[in-house]
């Protein structure tokens, strides 16, 4: 009974708990495997997304530009040298003063070139009179020609037809030879002497047109030297030349002493302004006349555009002027500074990628660009080009428009490839 009662147990080979253990261990396995093969085991650094600058890839507009610093200067300046040396006699007007062309501004005293510009003055007046002398002699000869001739037609006018009716009574032996013969005398006389002073009126007449025609160049030469002289003591007197504003050279006083050629000051023309802008010789072969130019003043932008480059080269830099195109900013003065974009090129539409501090700690070979949907930014070699002034980089290669780049600074990420963005 106790016999049949007893029942052989079979021994199960899967129970719950080797199931659980087998498929923990095949999990282990697998997370295991696929950490060594798929999983990403770059180094990452977390950090707070609103202490970093994102900043987003776009197509724009790419001027190439570079910034300079212009002083403002007056478009035209007239300086004002002293022709003549000497001493200050009066000073009319000061620095700052607008004047108008011909206003007097300093009177300088030189006693010795007054004195030698007199003597000069006397000598050329004599020298003037002594001509209208000449002159008058000659003039007075040509009339008393002329009288001797006149008084000798004058008298051949009485002998001609005197010895004409005596020579017709001669034949007719109706008067004497010797009343004809002495008629005759005279009307050959007064003949040949009509033809001698003729002869020697034409030669002297010649002589005479020559000699005046002489006179006359003379003369006219010595009333511009005269001039010439009396303008010398008005070179002692500095006038403006131009309408504008007057700035001196020095603060100049009463007795003071001025050499010839010595800068005196200069006359700005008012309301018209150029800007002198220095440029580093690098840039030299991009740099032409005609390049257009931009600066901001009181919230607006005024444009510009290169006039003149100076050829000399002067510790490394050389210099243009510019004047502006258009409306012209008020309020102006000489030697204000203006902050310039100038561009070097036509523009075109480029990848553009804002600048940041990351160029300095990448130098422009890679950035961390945010992951489309993720809180990510992971490491992505790029290629840069050209710079638009400090506001873009040119991207030739590794990003697109719409990518996210983080453009601030790496120095905090050290060598980590992947920033989780909390």
């Amino acid at each position: 009974m106790a016999e049949s009662m007893d029942k052989k147990l079979v021994k199960k080979r899967f129970t719950v708990k080797k199931v659980a253990t087998y498929l923990g261990s095949a999990a282990l396995v697998i997370f295991v495997a696929y950490q060594f093969i798929f999983a990403d085991r770059r180094s990452t650094l977390k950090t707070e997304k609103d202490k970093i600058t994102i900043s987003e890839v776009k197509m724009g507009e790419f001027k190439e530009y570079i910034p300079q610093t212009g002083t403002v200067e007056p478009a035209r300046t007239v300086y004002l040298d002293a022709i003549e040396g000497g001493n200050i006699k009066r000073i009319i007007r000061e620095s700052g003063a607008i004047v108008k062309a011909g206003d007097p501004i300093i009177e300088i005293s030189n006693l010795s070139r007054e004195i030698a510009v007199l003597q000069q003055e006397a000598e050329l007046v004599q020298s003037i009179n002594r001509s209208r002398d000449t002159r008058m002699t000659i003039l007075t000869n040509d009339l008393n020609q002329r009288g001797q001739l006149a008084l000798i037609d004058q008298q051949l006018a009485v002998y001609t037809p005197q010895y004409q009716r005596q020579k017709i009574l001669l034949e007719k032996k109706l008067i004497a030879r010797q009343d004809f013969e002495a008629t005759q005398s005279n009307y050959i006389y007064n003949l040949d002497r009509r033809k001698f002073t003729y002869e020697a009126y034409k030669r002297d007449s010649l002589n005479r047109i020559l000699s005046l025609q002489d006179m006359d160049v003379s003369e006219d030469r010595m009333k511009k030297n005269l001039i010439s002289v009396r303008t010398i003591l008005d070179n002692l007197n500095i006038k403006a030349p131009v309408d504008g504003q007057l700035t001196l050279a020095a603060h100049w006083e009463v007795g003071q002493a001025v050499a010839m050629a010595q800068r005196l000051g200069q006359v700005d023309v008012v309301g018209s302004y150029k800007v002198r802008v220095p440029i580093d010789e690098l840039y030299a072969p991009k740099i032409s006349v005609g390049l257009p130019a931009s600066t901001d003043l009181a919230g607006k932008t005024f444009n510009l555009e290169i006039k003149y480059l100076y050829p000399n080269v002067v510790n490394g830099r050389f210099e243009v002027d510019m004047e502006f195109v258009g409306e012209t900013p008020q309020g102006m003065r000489r030697g204000q500074s203006l902050r310039l974009r100038i561009e070097l090129g036509q523009p075109s539409q480029e990848l553009l990628l804002p600048m940041g501090g990351f160029y300095k700690d990448t130098g422009g070979n890679w950035v961390f660009i945010v992951e489309e949907g993720s809180n990510r930014a992971v490491k992505r070699e790029v290629k840069l080009g050209r710079k638009m002034g400090s506001e873009y980089f040119e991207v030739l290669e590794g990003l697109k428009p719409g990518d996210h780049v983080v453009t601030s600074s790496y120095e905090n990420f050290g060598n980590n490839e992947v920033l989780i963005l909390n």
